[in-house]
């Protein structure tokens, strides 16, 4: 690689959890050099092997590689192989990439693997990157890691890093659509010119104009409490939008499963759950906001009273708290039932009836049995559901590629439910802004056919509630 190729320029050097994480990463550093050490390439054949989502993306960086180098000679391979612009097979997006990319043809490194203490791997890719620098001292050296640690360590060694940024869906957490705007309290002053109002099927709608109509998205809720006034936009076009008057789920003649809503939020997600036009909703909130009781009671009501679903289908991320117990024997379903834990308690919830005695209980467990399927996500790909309500528990352990081939296995009829806590991810590497949930939120934003609430008061009990502000 000659020195005044990447002069003026950054030289990035990969870490292997970035090929890892995403595949496609080596195409999304725009004007930008990329290196890639042999300790990753020997990293990337250790990791090939296993059907988990690692090992397939490892399999597809592998892939994109071969490609790259398919027609390149030994010549071809020291100047750096052009990174042409790359349609993204997830997506079909277009990355725009006008870099090289490098290869460790020779030694860069320095006796650094041998004089630092630690996992030898990461000390040599370090030694390469303090080389690269030595060798290049006008070029910006950077190494990508998603590792921490190893981030910590380069720091120390006067090596700059940075963390993989590509896959965040936003710069910040705060910036996440959060489904609900408030109403300043002159609104109607300034929006009510030429307003128009009417009845349809039970409901009050609105038509409204003005400057901050523009900004909502359709099925956004928008609320004033000194007015007591709650709404659903259901529809913008520029400067002008039909809103819809929320049904009240507060009021105990109101009830879906014998749950009322207790506080502004959990109505508009029943609104949302309950509306047969709306195919994908998300719910985030703490724990204890009561996002799961909501989501099953909607489910209950709408496939065992309304006959509106077949059958509900629950699943979640595997991904344990603690130590993982091993070897679950039996069914998917039996293996699936310890992860459902939250489901199955709420479930518990809903379906508690004294009448009958013991036959009764009998009946509805039976009933339920029949109607109510736990299924691995492992066992997704492939297939289509027809007329199910499906609940995606955790869903803010799933990265975005999991949630698009969950996703899209909805056909006609499906309504599929995501609920989460960003604040709450296992899954290694993921972060708040990177997060499939927060993926979803952000792209099926202003969809006609989708909605998201922020749920945001717990009301799982008192002792609950102080130890999530207190603890």
């Amino acid at each position: 690689m000659a020195k005044q190729e990447i002069v003026g320029k950054r030289l990035l050097v990969l870490d292997t959890n970035v090929l890892m994480h995403d595949p496609t990463a080596i195409f999304r550093f725009a004007e930008h050099d990329v290196f890639l050490p042999m300790v990753v390439l020997e990293e990337l054949d250790r990791g090939k092997k296993g059907l988990s989502e690692v090992a397939r993306n490892v399999r597809q960086a592998s892939r994109f590689l071969d490609e790259l180098m398919s027609a390149a000679t030994v010549a071809d391979i020291e100047r750096g192989l052009p990174l042409e612009p790359y349609r993204n097979i997830q997506n079909g997006e277009r990355l725009r990439a006008s870099g090289r990319l490098y290869f460790e043809t020779r030694s860069f490194g320095t006796p650094l693997p041998q004089t630092l203490p630690g996992s030898a791997p990461d000390n040599h890719l370090l030694g390469t990157v303090m080389g690269l620098q030595q060798q290049h001292p006008d070029a910006t050296v950077t190494l990508v890691s998603k590792d921490i640690n190893l981030r910590i360590k380069a720091s120390v060694l006067g090596i700059h890093s940075e963390d993989y940024y590509s896959d965040q869906v936003l710069d910040d957490l705060d910036l996440l659509y959060r489904g609900v705007g408030e109403l300043a309290d002159d609104f109607w002053e300034t929006h009510s010119k030429d307003m128009e109002s009417w009845k349809e099927e039970g409901s009050t709608f609105y038509r409204i104009r003005g400057p901050l109509v523009s900004d909502w998205h359709a099925n956004q809720f928008i609320y004033n409490e000194r007015e007591s006034f709650h709404a659903r936009v259901q529809s913008v076009e520029g400067e002008e939008a039909v809103i819809q008057v929320t049904d009240d789920f507060t009021q105990a003649r109101h009830t879906v499963w014998g749950i009322n809503a207790r506080n502004r939020e959990q109505n508009f997600a029943l609104n949302l759950l309950m509306n047969p036009d709306i195919d994908f909703v998300s719910l985030l909130g703490q724990a204890g906001t009561g996002k799961t009781l909501l989501t099953l009671a909607a489910g209950l009501a709408q496939t065992l009273e309304d006959t509106r679903y077949q059958e509900i289908i629950m699943t979640r991320v595997t991904v344990p708290l603690g130590e993982d117990i091993g070897f679950l024997p039996g069914t998917e379903e039996e293996k699936m039932t310890p992860w459902m834990g939250a489901l199955m308690d709420n479930l518990e919830v809903l379906t508690h009836t004294d009448t009958g005695g013991s036959w009764g209980r009998a009946a509805t467990a039976d009933l339920l049995h029949n109607r109510i399927k736990i299924r691995s996500l492992n066992f997704m790909r492939g297939r289509t559901f027809l007329n199910k309500y499906i609940i995606l528990d955790e869903a803010q352990n799933l990265t975005a590629k999991q949630m698009k081939a969950l996703v899209t296995r909805a056909g006609p009829g499906t309504k599929i439910v995501c609920l989460g806590n960003v604040a709450q991810i296992d899954t290694p590497y993921l972060t708040e802004t990177s997060s499939g949930l927060t993926y979803v939120v952000d792209r099926f934003k202003g969809w006609p056919h989708s909605g998201h609430v922020t749920l945001l008061r717990g009301e799982r009990s008192r002792l609950a509630d102080y130890a999530s502000d207190h603890l």
